[in-house]
């Protein structure tokens, strides 16, 4: 009788491990999505969904607005989610009130067409968010990467009223003096004939996905073969998607779209930038202190395109050092008026 209980209760406490075991050989990918949430469980951050008529965004959040500074909303890159802020979220104040959403289209947010998925309605979409959330019952700090740069310099151009500053992290949308390896590759499918290439970003092997962190990380995190399947894995069934966006954004009517607005920036602007960047070069940097001279240029060195990933601690230290600057600057006006 005690062996048989003994067995039986073996069998208990092994189903958790084999479960455990055969979720990470067969589905590497619902594991990852379990991590993510233990961490912003961890973070204590909380997962919200809200509406825009029958458009859904779906967003986290930690803190709440009015304290000494701005709300932060932070803008993800291309075929990214909300969740590549955590590393950086890990090192920001825990009062700050920060909100992080999933772009157009990406993760939880309600995916349409290709109408929304340009850089002019990207930000339409956005300040949608912003409305049906009361950011902007204040104004408030706007940050956003990449593609998200791109989109961020657009809203600050569109809607100034909203924002108290502004930082831009290798932001697309820019002529760029170098060209980066990511845009000659670029030049070289639009002259392929052959239409089953490969886009750098959208990778649809274990080996194009470790390309695609050699191109944007200066110093590619070293990762097991089964957290590689499982990033692959939680990628591949959105790929359709993720070219139909990419598309939009290197199309003529979004290429360029931070370029042409940035004359109509009026907020205090941060730029970040990865000296080693080879999707977006760094001498995009010059580019916006040449239009907007004021603006403050932040190069950090050993880094990459992917600062938010590779130097997170950096990153949400000058972050907040400008923002933090930015409330004193304010303070000092108000005595003075």
């Amino acid at each position: 009788m005690e062996y048989r209980s003994l067995m039986l209760t073996g069998g208990v406490l092994l189903l958790p491990v084999l479960v455990f075991v055969t979720s990470l050989l067969f589905w590497p990918g619902v594991l990852l999505k379990a991590y993510n949430w233990y961490w912003r469980r961890r973070l204590g951050l909380v997962v919200r969904y809200t509406y825009s008529g029958s458009y859904r965004f779906c967003y986290f959040s930690r803190g709440t607005p009015g304290g000494a500074t701005p709300s932060l909303l932070l803008l993800h890159g291309f075929s990214a989610n909300k969740d590549m802020w955590l590393p950086v979220i890990n090192f920001l104040p825990k009062e700050q009130h920060v909100v992080c959403v999933d772009m157009p289209g990406h993760d939880g947010t309600s995916r349409t067409g290709a109408e929304d998925y340009s850089i002019q309605g990207q930000v339409s979409r956005i300040h949608q968010f912003v409305q049906s959330v009361g950011l902007r019952d204040r104004p408030f700090h706007l940050v956003g990467t990449s593609m998200g740069g791109n989109v961020a310099g657009v809203y600050a151009a569109r809607y100034p009223s909203d924002l108290s500053s502004l930082t831009l992290v290798c932001p697309a949308g820019l002529v760029y003096p170098t060209e980066s390896k990511f845009i000659t590759r670029l030049r070289e499918l639009e002259q392929s004939a052959n239409q089953e290439e490969s886009i750098p970003l959208i990778p649809t092997t274990p080996q194009e996905l470790e390309d695609m962190l050699k191109l944007c990380c200066h110093i590619p995190p070293r990762l097991p073969r089964l957290v590689l399947r499982g990033l692959l894995a939680n990628r591949l069934r959105n790929n359709d998607f993720y070219k139909e966006v990419f598309m939009e954004i290197v199309g003529e009517k979004s290429r360029h779209s931070l370029q042409d607005h940035l004359h109509l920036i009026t907020a205090p602007l941060q730029v970040i930038w990865g000296k080693q960047d080879q999707v977006l070069d760094v001498s995009g940097a010059a580019v916006i202190q040449t239009a907007l001279p004021r603006s403050q240029v932040e190069v950090v060195d050993s880094c990459g395109h992917s600062v938010v990933l590779e130097r997170p601690r950096k990153m949400a230290k000058v972050l907040m050092d400008f923002v933090s600057a930015q409330e004193v600057c304010n303070a000092k006006s108000k005595k003075l008026s």
